[in-house]
């Protein structure tokens, strides 16, 4: 009892950790690009609207997270409650495209992407997104999505390769693919 309350005072003094209000801000400022992660995992606008609001409600309830890491825990929260609702499975079939993808972010180029990525596969979908758009290492995924390391991998393969088709061969020469979906989150922030 005695040290978590002192460690719970330490925690207040310093103000190192991360406040319901510091999430409440990145979840709006970082709203348009935390939306496009919550839709490109699900494909389905209701559920990354589910997705974004639970990740929010997951960070304000959650342990104290160091301020500098509060971003990534956001981006994390929404991860979780995207795995959650939707479940992907290695090896699943490929389900039929949602007929007209949104966001559009108005950039062709960025909108052939989304839709791209939103054709896939579910699981090779979050595997793309997790490690190419989040960098999640292989060992993050496969624990997040409860697989092997070697399914991973292997829809990481496959995933980049679908993607790297959808794309012109000018912007597939002209682009890294981490790069370039870096970008495409900056400037779905910004719009």
């Amino acid at each position: 009892m005695f040290c978590s309350k002192r460690s719970q005072s330490a925690r207040q003094q310093t103000g190192v950790y991360a406040t319901r209000d510091d999430f409440r801000r990145i979840f709006t400022e970082d709203m348009a690009g935390l939306h496009l992660l919550a839709y490109l995992l699900t494909t389905d606008e209701e559920k990354a609207e589910q997705c974004f609001v639970a990740g929010l409600d997951d960070t304000i309830k959650s342990n104290p997270v160091f301020k500098q890491w509060a971003r990534s825990w956001s981006k994390r929260a929404i991860i979780k409650n995207a795995i959650k609702a939707v479940a992907p499975l290695p090896g699943e079939p490929r389900v039929a495209a949602p007929a007209a993808v949104d966001p559009q972010v108005g950039d062709p180029e960025t909108d052939a992407l989304i839709t791209a990525v939103a054709q896939l596969p579910a699981f090779q979908r979050f595997v793309f997104v997790m490690s190419v758009l989040e960098g999640y290492a292989v060992t993050e995924c496969s624990t997040l999505l409860a697989c092997t390391a070697s399914q991973v991998v292997e829809a990481r393969s496959q995933a980049l390769t679908a993607v790297s088709v959808a794309r012109t061969p000018a912007a597939a020469a002209a682009m890294n693919p981490v790069v370039s979906w870096k970008s495409l989150f900056t400037s779905a922030e910004v719009a």
